[in-house]
């Protein structure tokens, strides 16, 4: 059965390929041939773009990050007298925060790069991620944390949190 299916393949393969020669050297098969090539992309563009205006918008970090998380955001405005240095060892002390407290789920932080001036000083931004609010209540009087504060202090001149759930 094996030795009579391919023979016929080759005798259907050339066939089909004839006969598809044969249409496109017709002026109107030609014709109708480019219409497809150039219709269908256009209508699977439509159908794309109808789709995208029925689904409602999230953004890249939604897409992107679980649901569910507690997000702790702190904001730092330092004293004028920090040293670059005084600055340096604080931010070091905060990233060194994720390692030795378990309940920190993830940990980022960057400087200030806004253009429109509204920063108020506020030049320092660290983005501290709890699975629960239990893992927070955790965290805020742990002796590493509350070291952290003890070494910032002296350096700071303001401080701004906002906590908040992703997902809402």
């Amino acid at each position: 059965m094996g030795a009579f299916f391919l023979p016929k393949i080759e005798r259907e393969i050339p066939l089909s390929l004839s006969f598809l020669s044969f249409l496109l050297k017709t002026n109107k098969m030609k014709d109708y041939f480019l219409f497809l090539l150039l219709f269908l992309p256009i209508l699977s563009c439509s159908i794309n773009i109808d789709k995208a205006k029925e689904s409602p918008k999230t953004s890249v970090a939604q897409k992107l990050t679980p649901k569910n998380q507690l997000r702790h955001v702190v904001l730092f405005k330092f004293k004028e007298t920090a040293s670059p240095e005084d600055v340096k060892s604080v931010e070091e002390a905060f990233a060194a925060l994720e390692n030795k407290i378990p309940q920190v789920r993830a940990y980022e932080w960057g400087i200030n790069n806004n253009p429109e001036g509204l920063h108020k000083g506020f030049t320092h931004c660290f983005l501290v991620t709890f699975n629960s609010e239990e893992d927070r209540e955790v965290y805020l009087p742990h002796p590493a944390h509350q070291a952290f504060v003890a070494l910032l202090t002296p350096y700071l001149e303001d401080v701004l949190v906002v906590d908040y759930w992703t997902g809402n």
